[in-house]
């Protein structure tokens, strides 16, 4: 135990995790810190909740186009070749969204900053996986889930404060990309990888390792996830606040962030909880604890009620994405981690992307309360597919 607690606290102290710590909260700094001002949004240029959540769609959609040929490029022409680039579009389109004054601007501008970010998400866990070797690299990926939840969780209020002053405000926040990718150039210490061999055996290796068949259910948690993610809780659930509790920007940034705060919480003692049950049994306790929270929200008559159910969402965030990560890195091969990896973020977007276009759909059919009811059956339903498939780990 003393051995475990000495390495952990030497990790934290190396300045390559820092830099990852910086990457990670630039790639969840485009969707959160905008959710809470997405009914201001509404307003100011007369749109339905639905047009408006076009705002996280565009975003996501050219991560789920263009994040598998970016994790191509970081196996062949290197990390921070793709990574730095990468960063610059974020930061230049993302801050140009603040200066956006009709919807279809605003729109063309997200989709940029949205390819910017299509390899910040998946360059980051990537380059955990080259750094860090086992119970370094499970730690690793607790805290760097740690740092994003902490990001989620910080990020709506942030971007509801700037709120008062106008809806645009919290879209100059990207701007912030530019002193990170400077650190990736100046203090990221990270090994290349080799390229060897030709393109054409470089894909079919990766494909071989796609396709083993105790990875592609982990794929498919990662596109369930994300629905639920991006669906019901950061596109609908502000909302849902509005609606039944006239909140305000503001608070509904801090009730956000309370989910945010149980993730991070819960994600950095991930060692730990992997340790004692295993990392497949979290990512479906993850899925259980989504049922029961979104069938949850719904049924809040006062903001009290609504305490436990978003904190055992925020807690299934927590055991849920990271666990899904460390079980990947594991079958990724370092020559291909960065393909192999950023197909999980491509298939992550598409979650994201899904999400609001889904949740929207079951508003139309069965209205805002019973979007989450049924959000909460299909997590349900996730769950019972993934119970066959997701065997407990054969100890070692």
């Amino acid at each position: 135990m003393s051995n475990g607690h000495s390495s952990s606290h030497h990790l934290l102290k190396d300045t390559n995790l820092h830099v990852i710590f910086g990457v990670t909260l630039m790639a969840v700094l485009g969707v959160s810190t905008i959710t809470p001002v997405l009914p201001q949004v509404a307003t100011v240029f007369a749109r339905t909740p639905q047009t408006v959540a076009m705002l996280i769609v565009v975003f996501t959609l050219p991560g789920a186009l263009f994040t598998p040929i970016l994790g191509v490029l970081g196996d062949r022409v290197g990390r921070k070749k793709v990574l730095v680039p990468s960063m610059l579009l974020f930061a230049v389109a993302g801050t140009a969204c603040g200066f956006a004054r009709d919807f279809e601007t605003l729109l063309v501008l997200r989709f940029l900053q949205g390819a910017g970010s299509g390899a910040l998400g998946a360059i980051n866990v990537t380059l955990l996986g080259d750094l860090y070797r086992g119970a370094d690299r499970a730690a690793a990926m607790g805290y760097n889930a740690s740092v994003l939840s902490v990001g989620t969780g910080v990020y709506p209020a942030v971007g509801g404060g700037l709120a008062v002053l106008g809806w645009y405000y919290p879209f100059f926040l990207p701007a912030l990309a530019l002193p990170v990718a400077f650190a990736v150039i100046v203090l990221l210490n990270n090994p290349e990888p080799k390229v060897t061999g030709s393109m054409a055996t470089y894909a079919r290796m990766t494909l071989r390792s796609i396709l083993q068949p105790q990875v592609l259910p982990l794929f498919a948690t990662s596109i369930a996830t994300f629905i639920l993610i991006y669906g019901s809780f950061l596109a609908y659930f502000p909302f849902l606040l509005e609606r039944s509790f006239a909140a305000s920007p503001v608070f509904i940034g801090s009730v956000m962030s309370v989910a945010s705060v149980a993730t991070a919480i819960t994600s950095f003692q991930l060692g730990a909880l992997a340790q004692r049950w295993g990392s497949r049994a979290l990512v479906k306790a993850g899925f259980a604890l989504y049922a029961v929270s979104l069938a949850a929200i719904p049924l809040a008559t006062n903001l009290w009620q609504l305490a436990a159910p978003v904190l055992l969402f925020g807690i299934a965030n927590g055991v849920n994405v990271p666990s899904i990560l460390t079980i990947l890195n594991e079958y990724a091969p370092s020559e291909y981690r960065a393909a192999f990896m950023s197909l999980n973020g491509m298939l992550l977007r598409l979650g994201q992307t899904l999400g609001p276009l889904l949740v929207g759909a079951a508003v139309e059919v069965v209205g805002l309360d019973g979007s989450f009811l049924v959000s909460a059956a299909f997590a349900l339903a996730t769950l019972l597919l993934i119970l066959p498939v997701l065997r407990p780990e054969v100890a070692s």
